[in-house]
């Protein structure tokens, strides 16, 4: 899937906005892959895959689409 990250934290964690859906997706710094968390910017394309948790879907295996 593809989307753009809408915000980033401090925290190390920020979230991904995806066309067609209503609800952003989470992603942890521990979750990219080819990109440290530093280098995303916010409206930053980015390509990933969704994984459940038991918080909800997550996305993981981020990097720059």
């Amino acid at each position: 899937m593809t989307g753009v990250i809408k915000k980033k934290t401090d925290k190390g964690f920020g979230f991904i906005s995806v066309a067609g859906q209503e609800k952003d997706l989470f992603f942890n710094s521990k979750s990219l892959v080819g990109v440290t968390f530093d280098e995303l910017n916010e409206g930053d394309q980015v390509s990933f895959e969704v994984e459940d948790s038991p918080k909800g879907p997550n996305a993981v295996n981020v990097q720059r689409a």
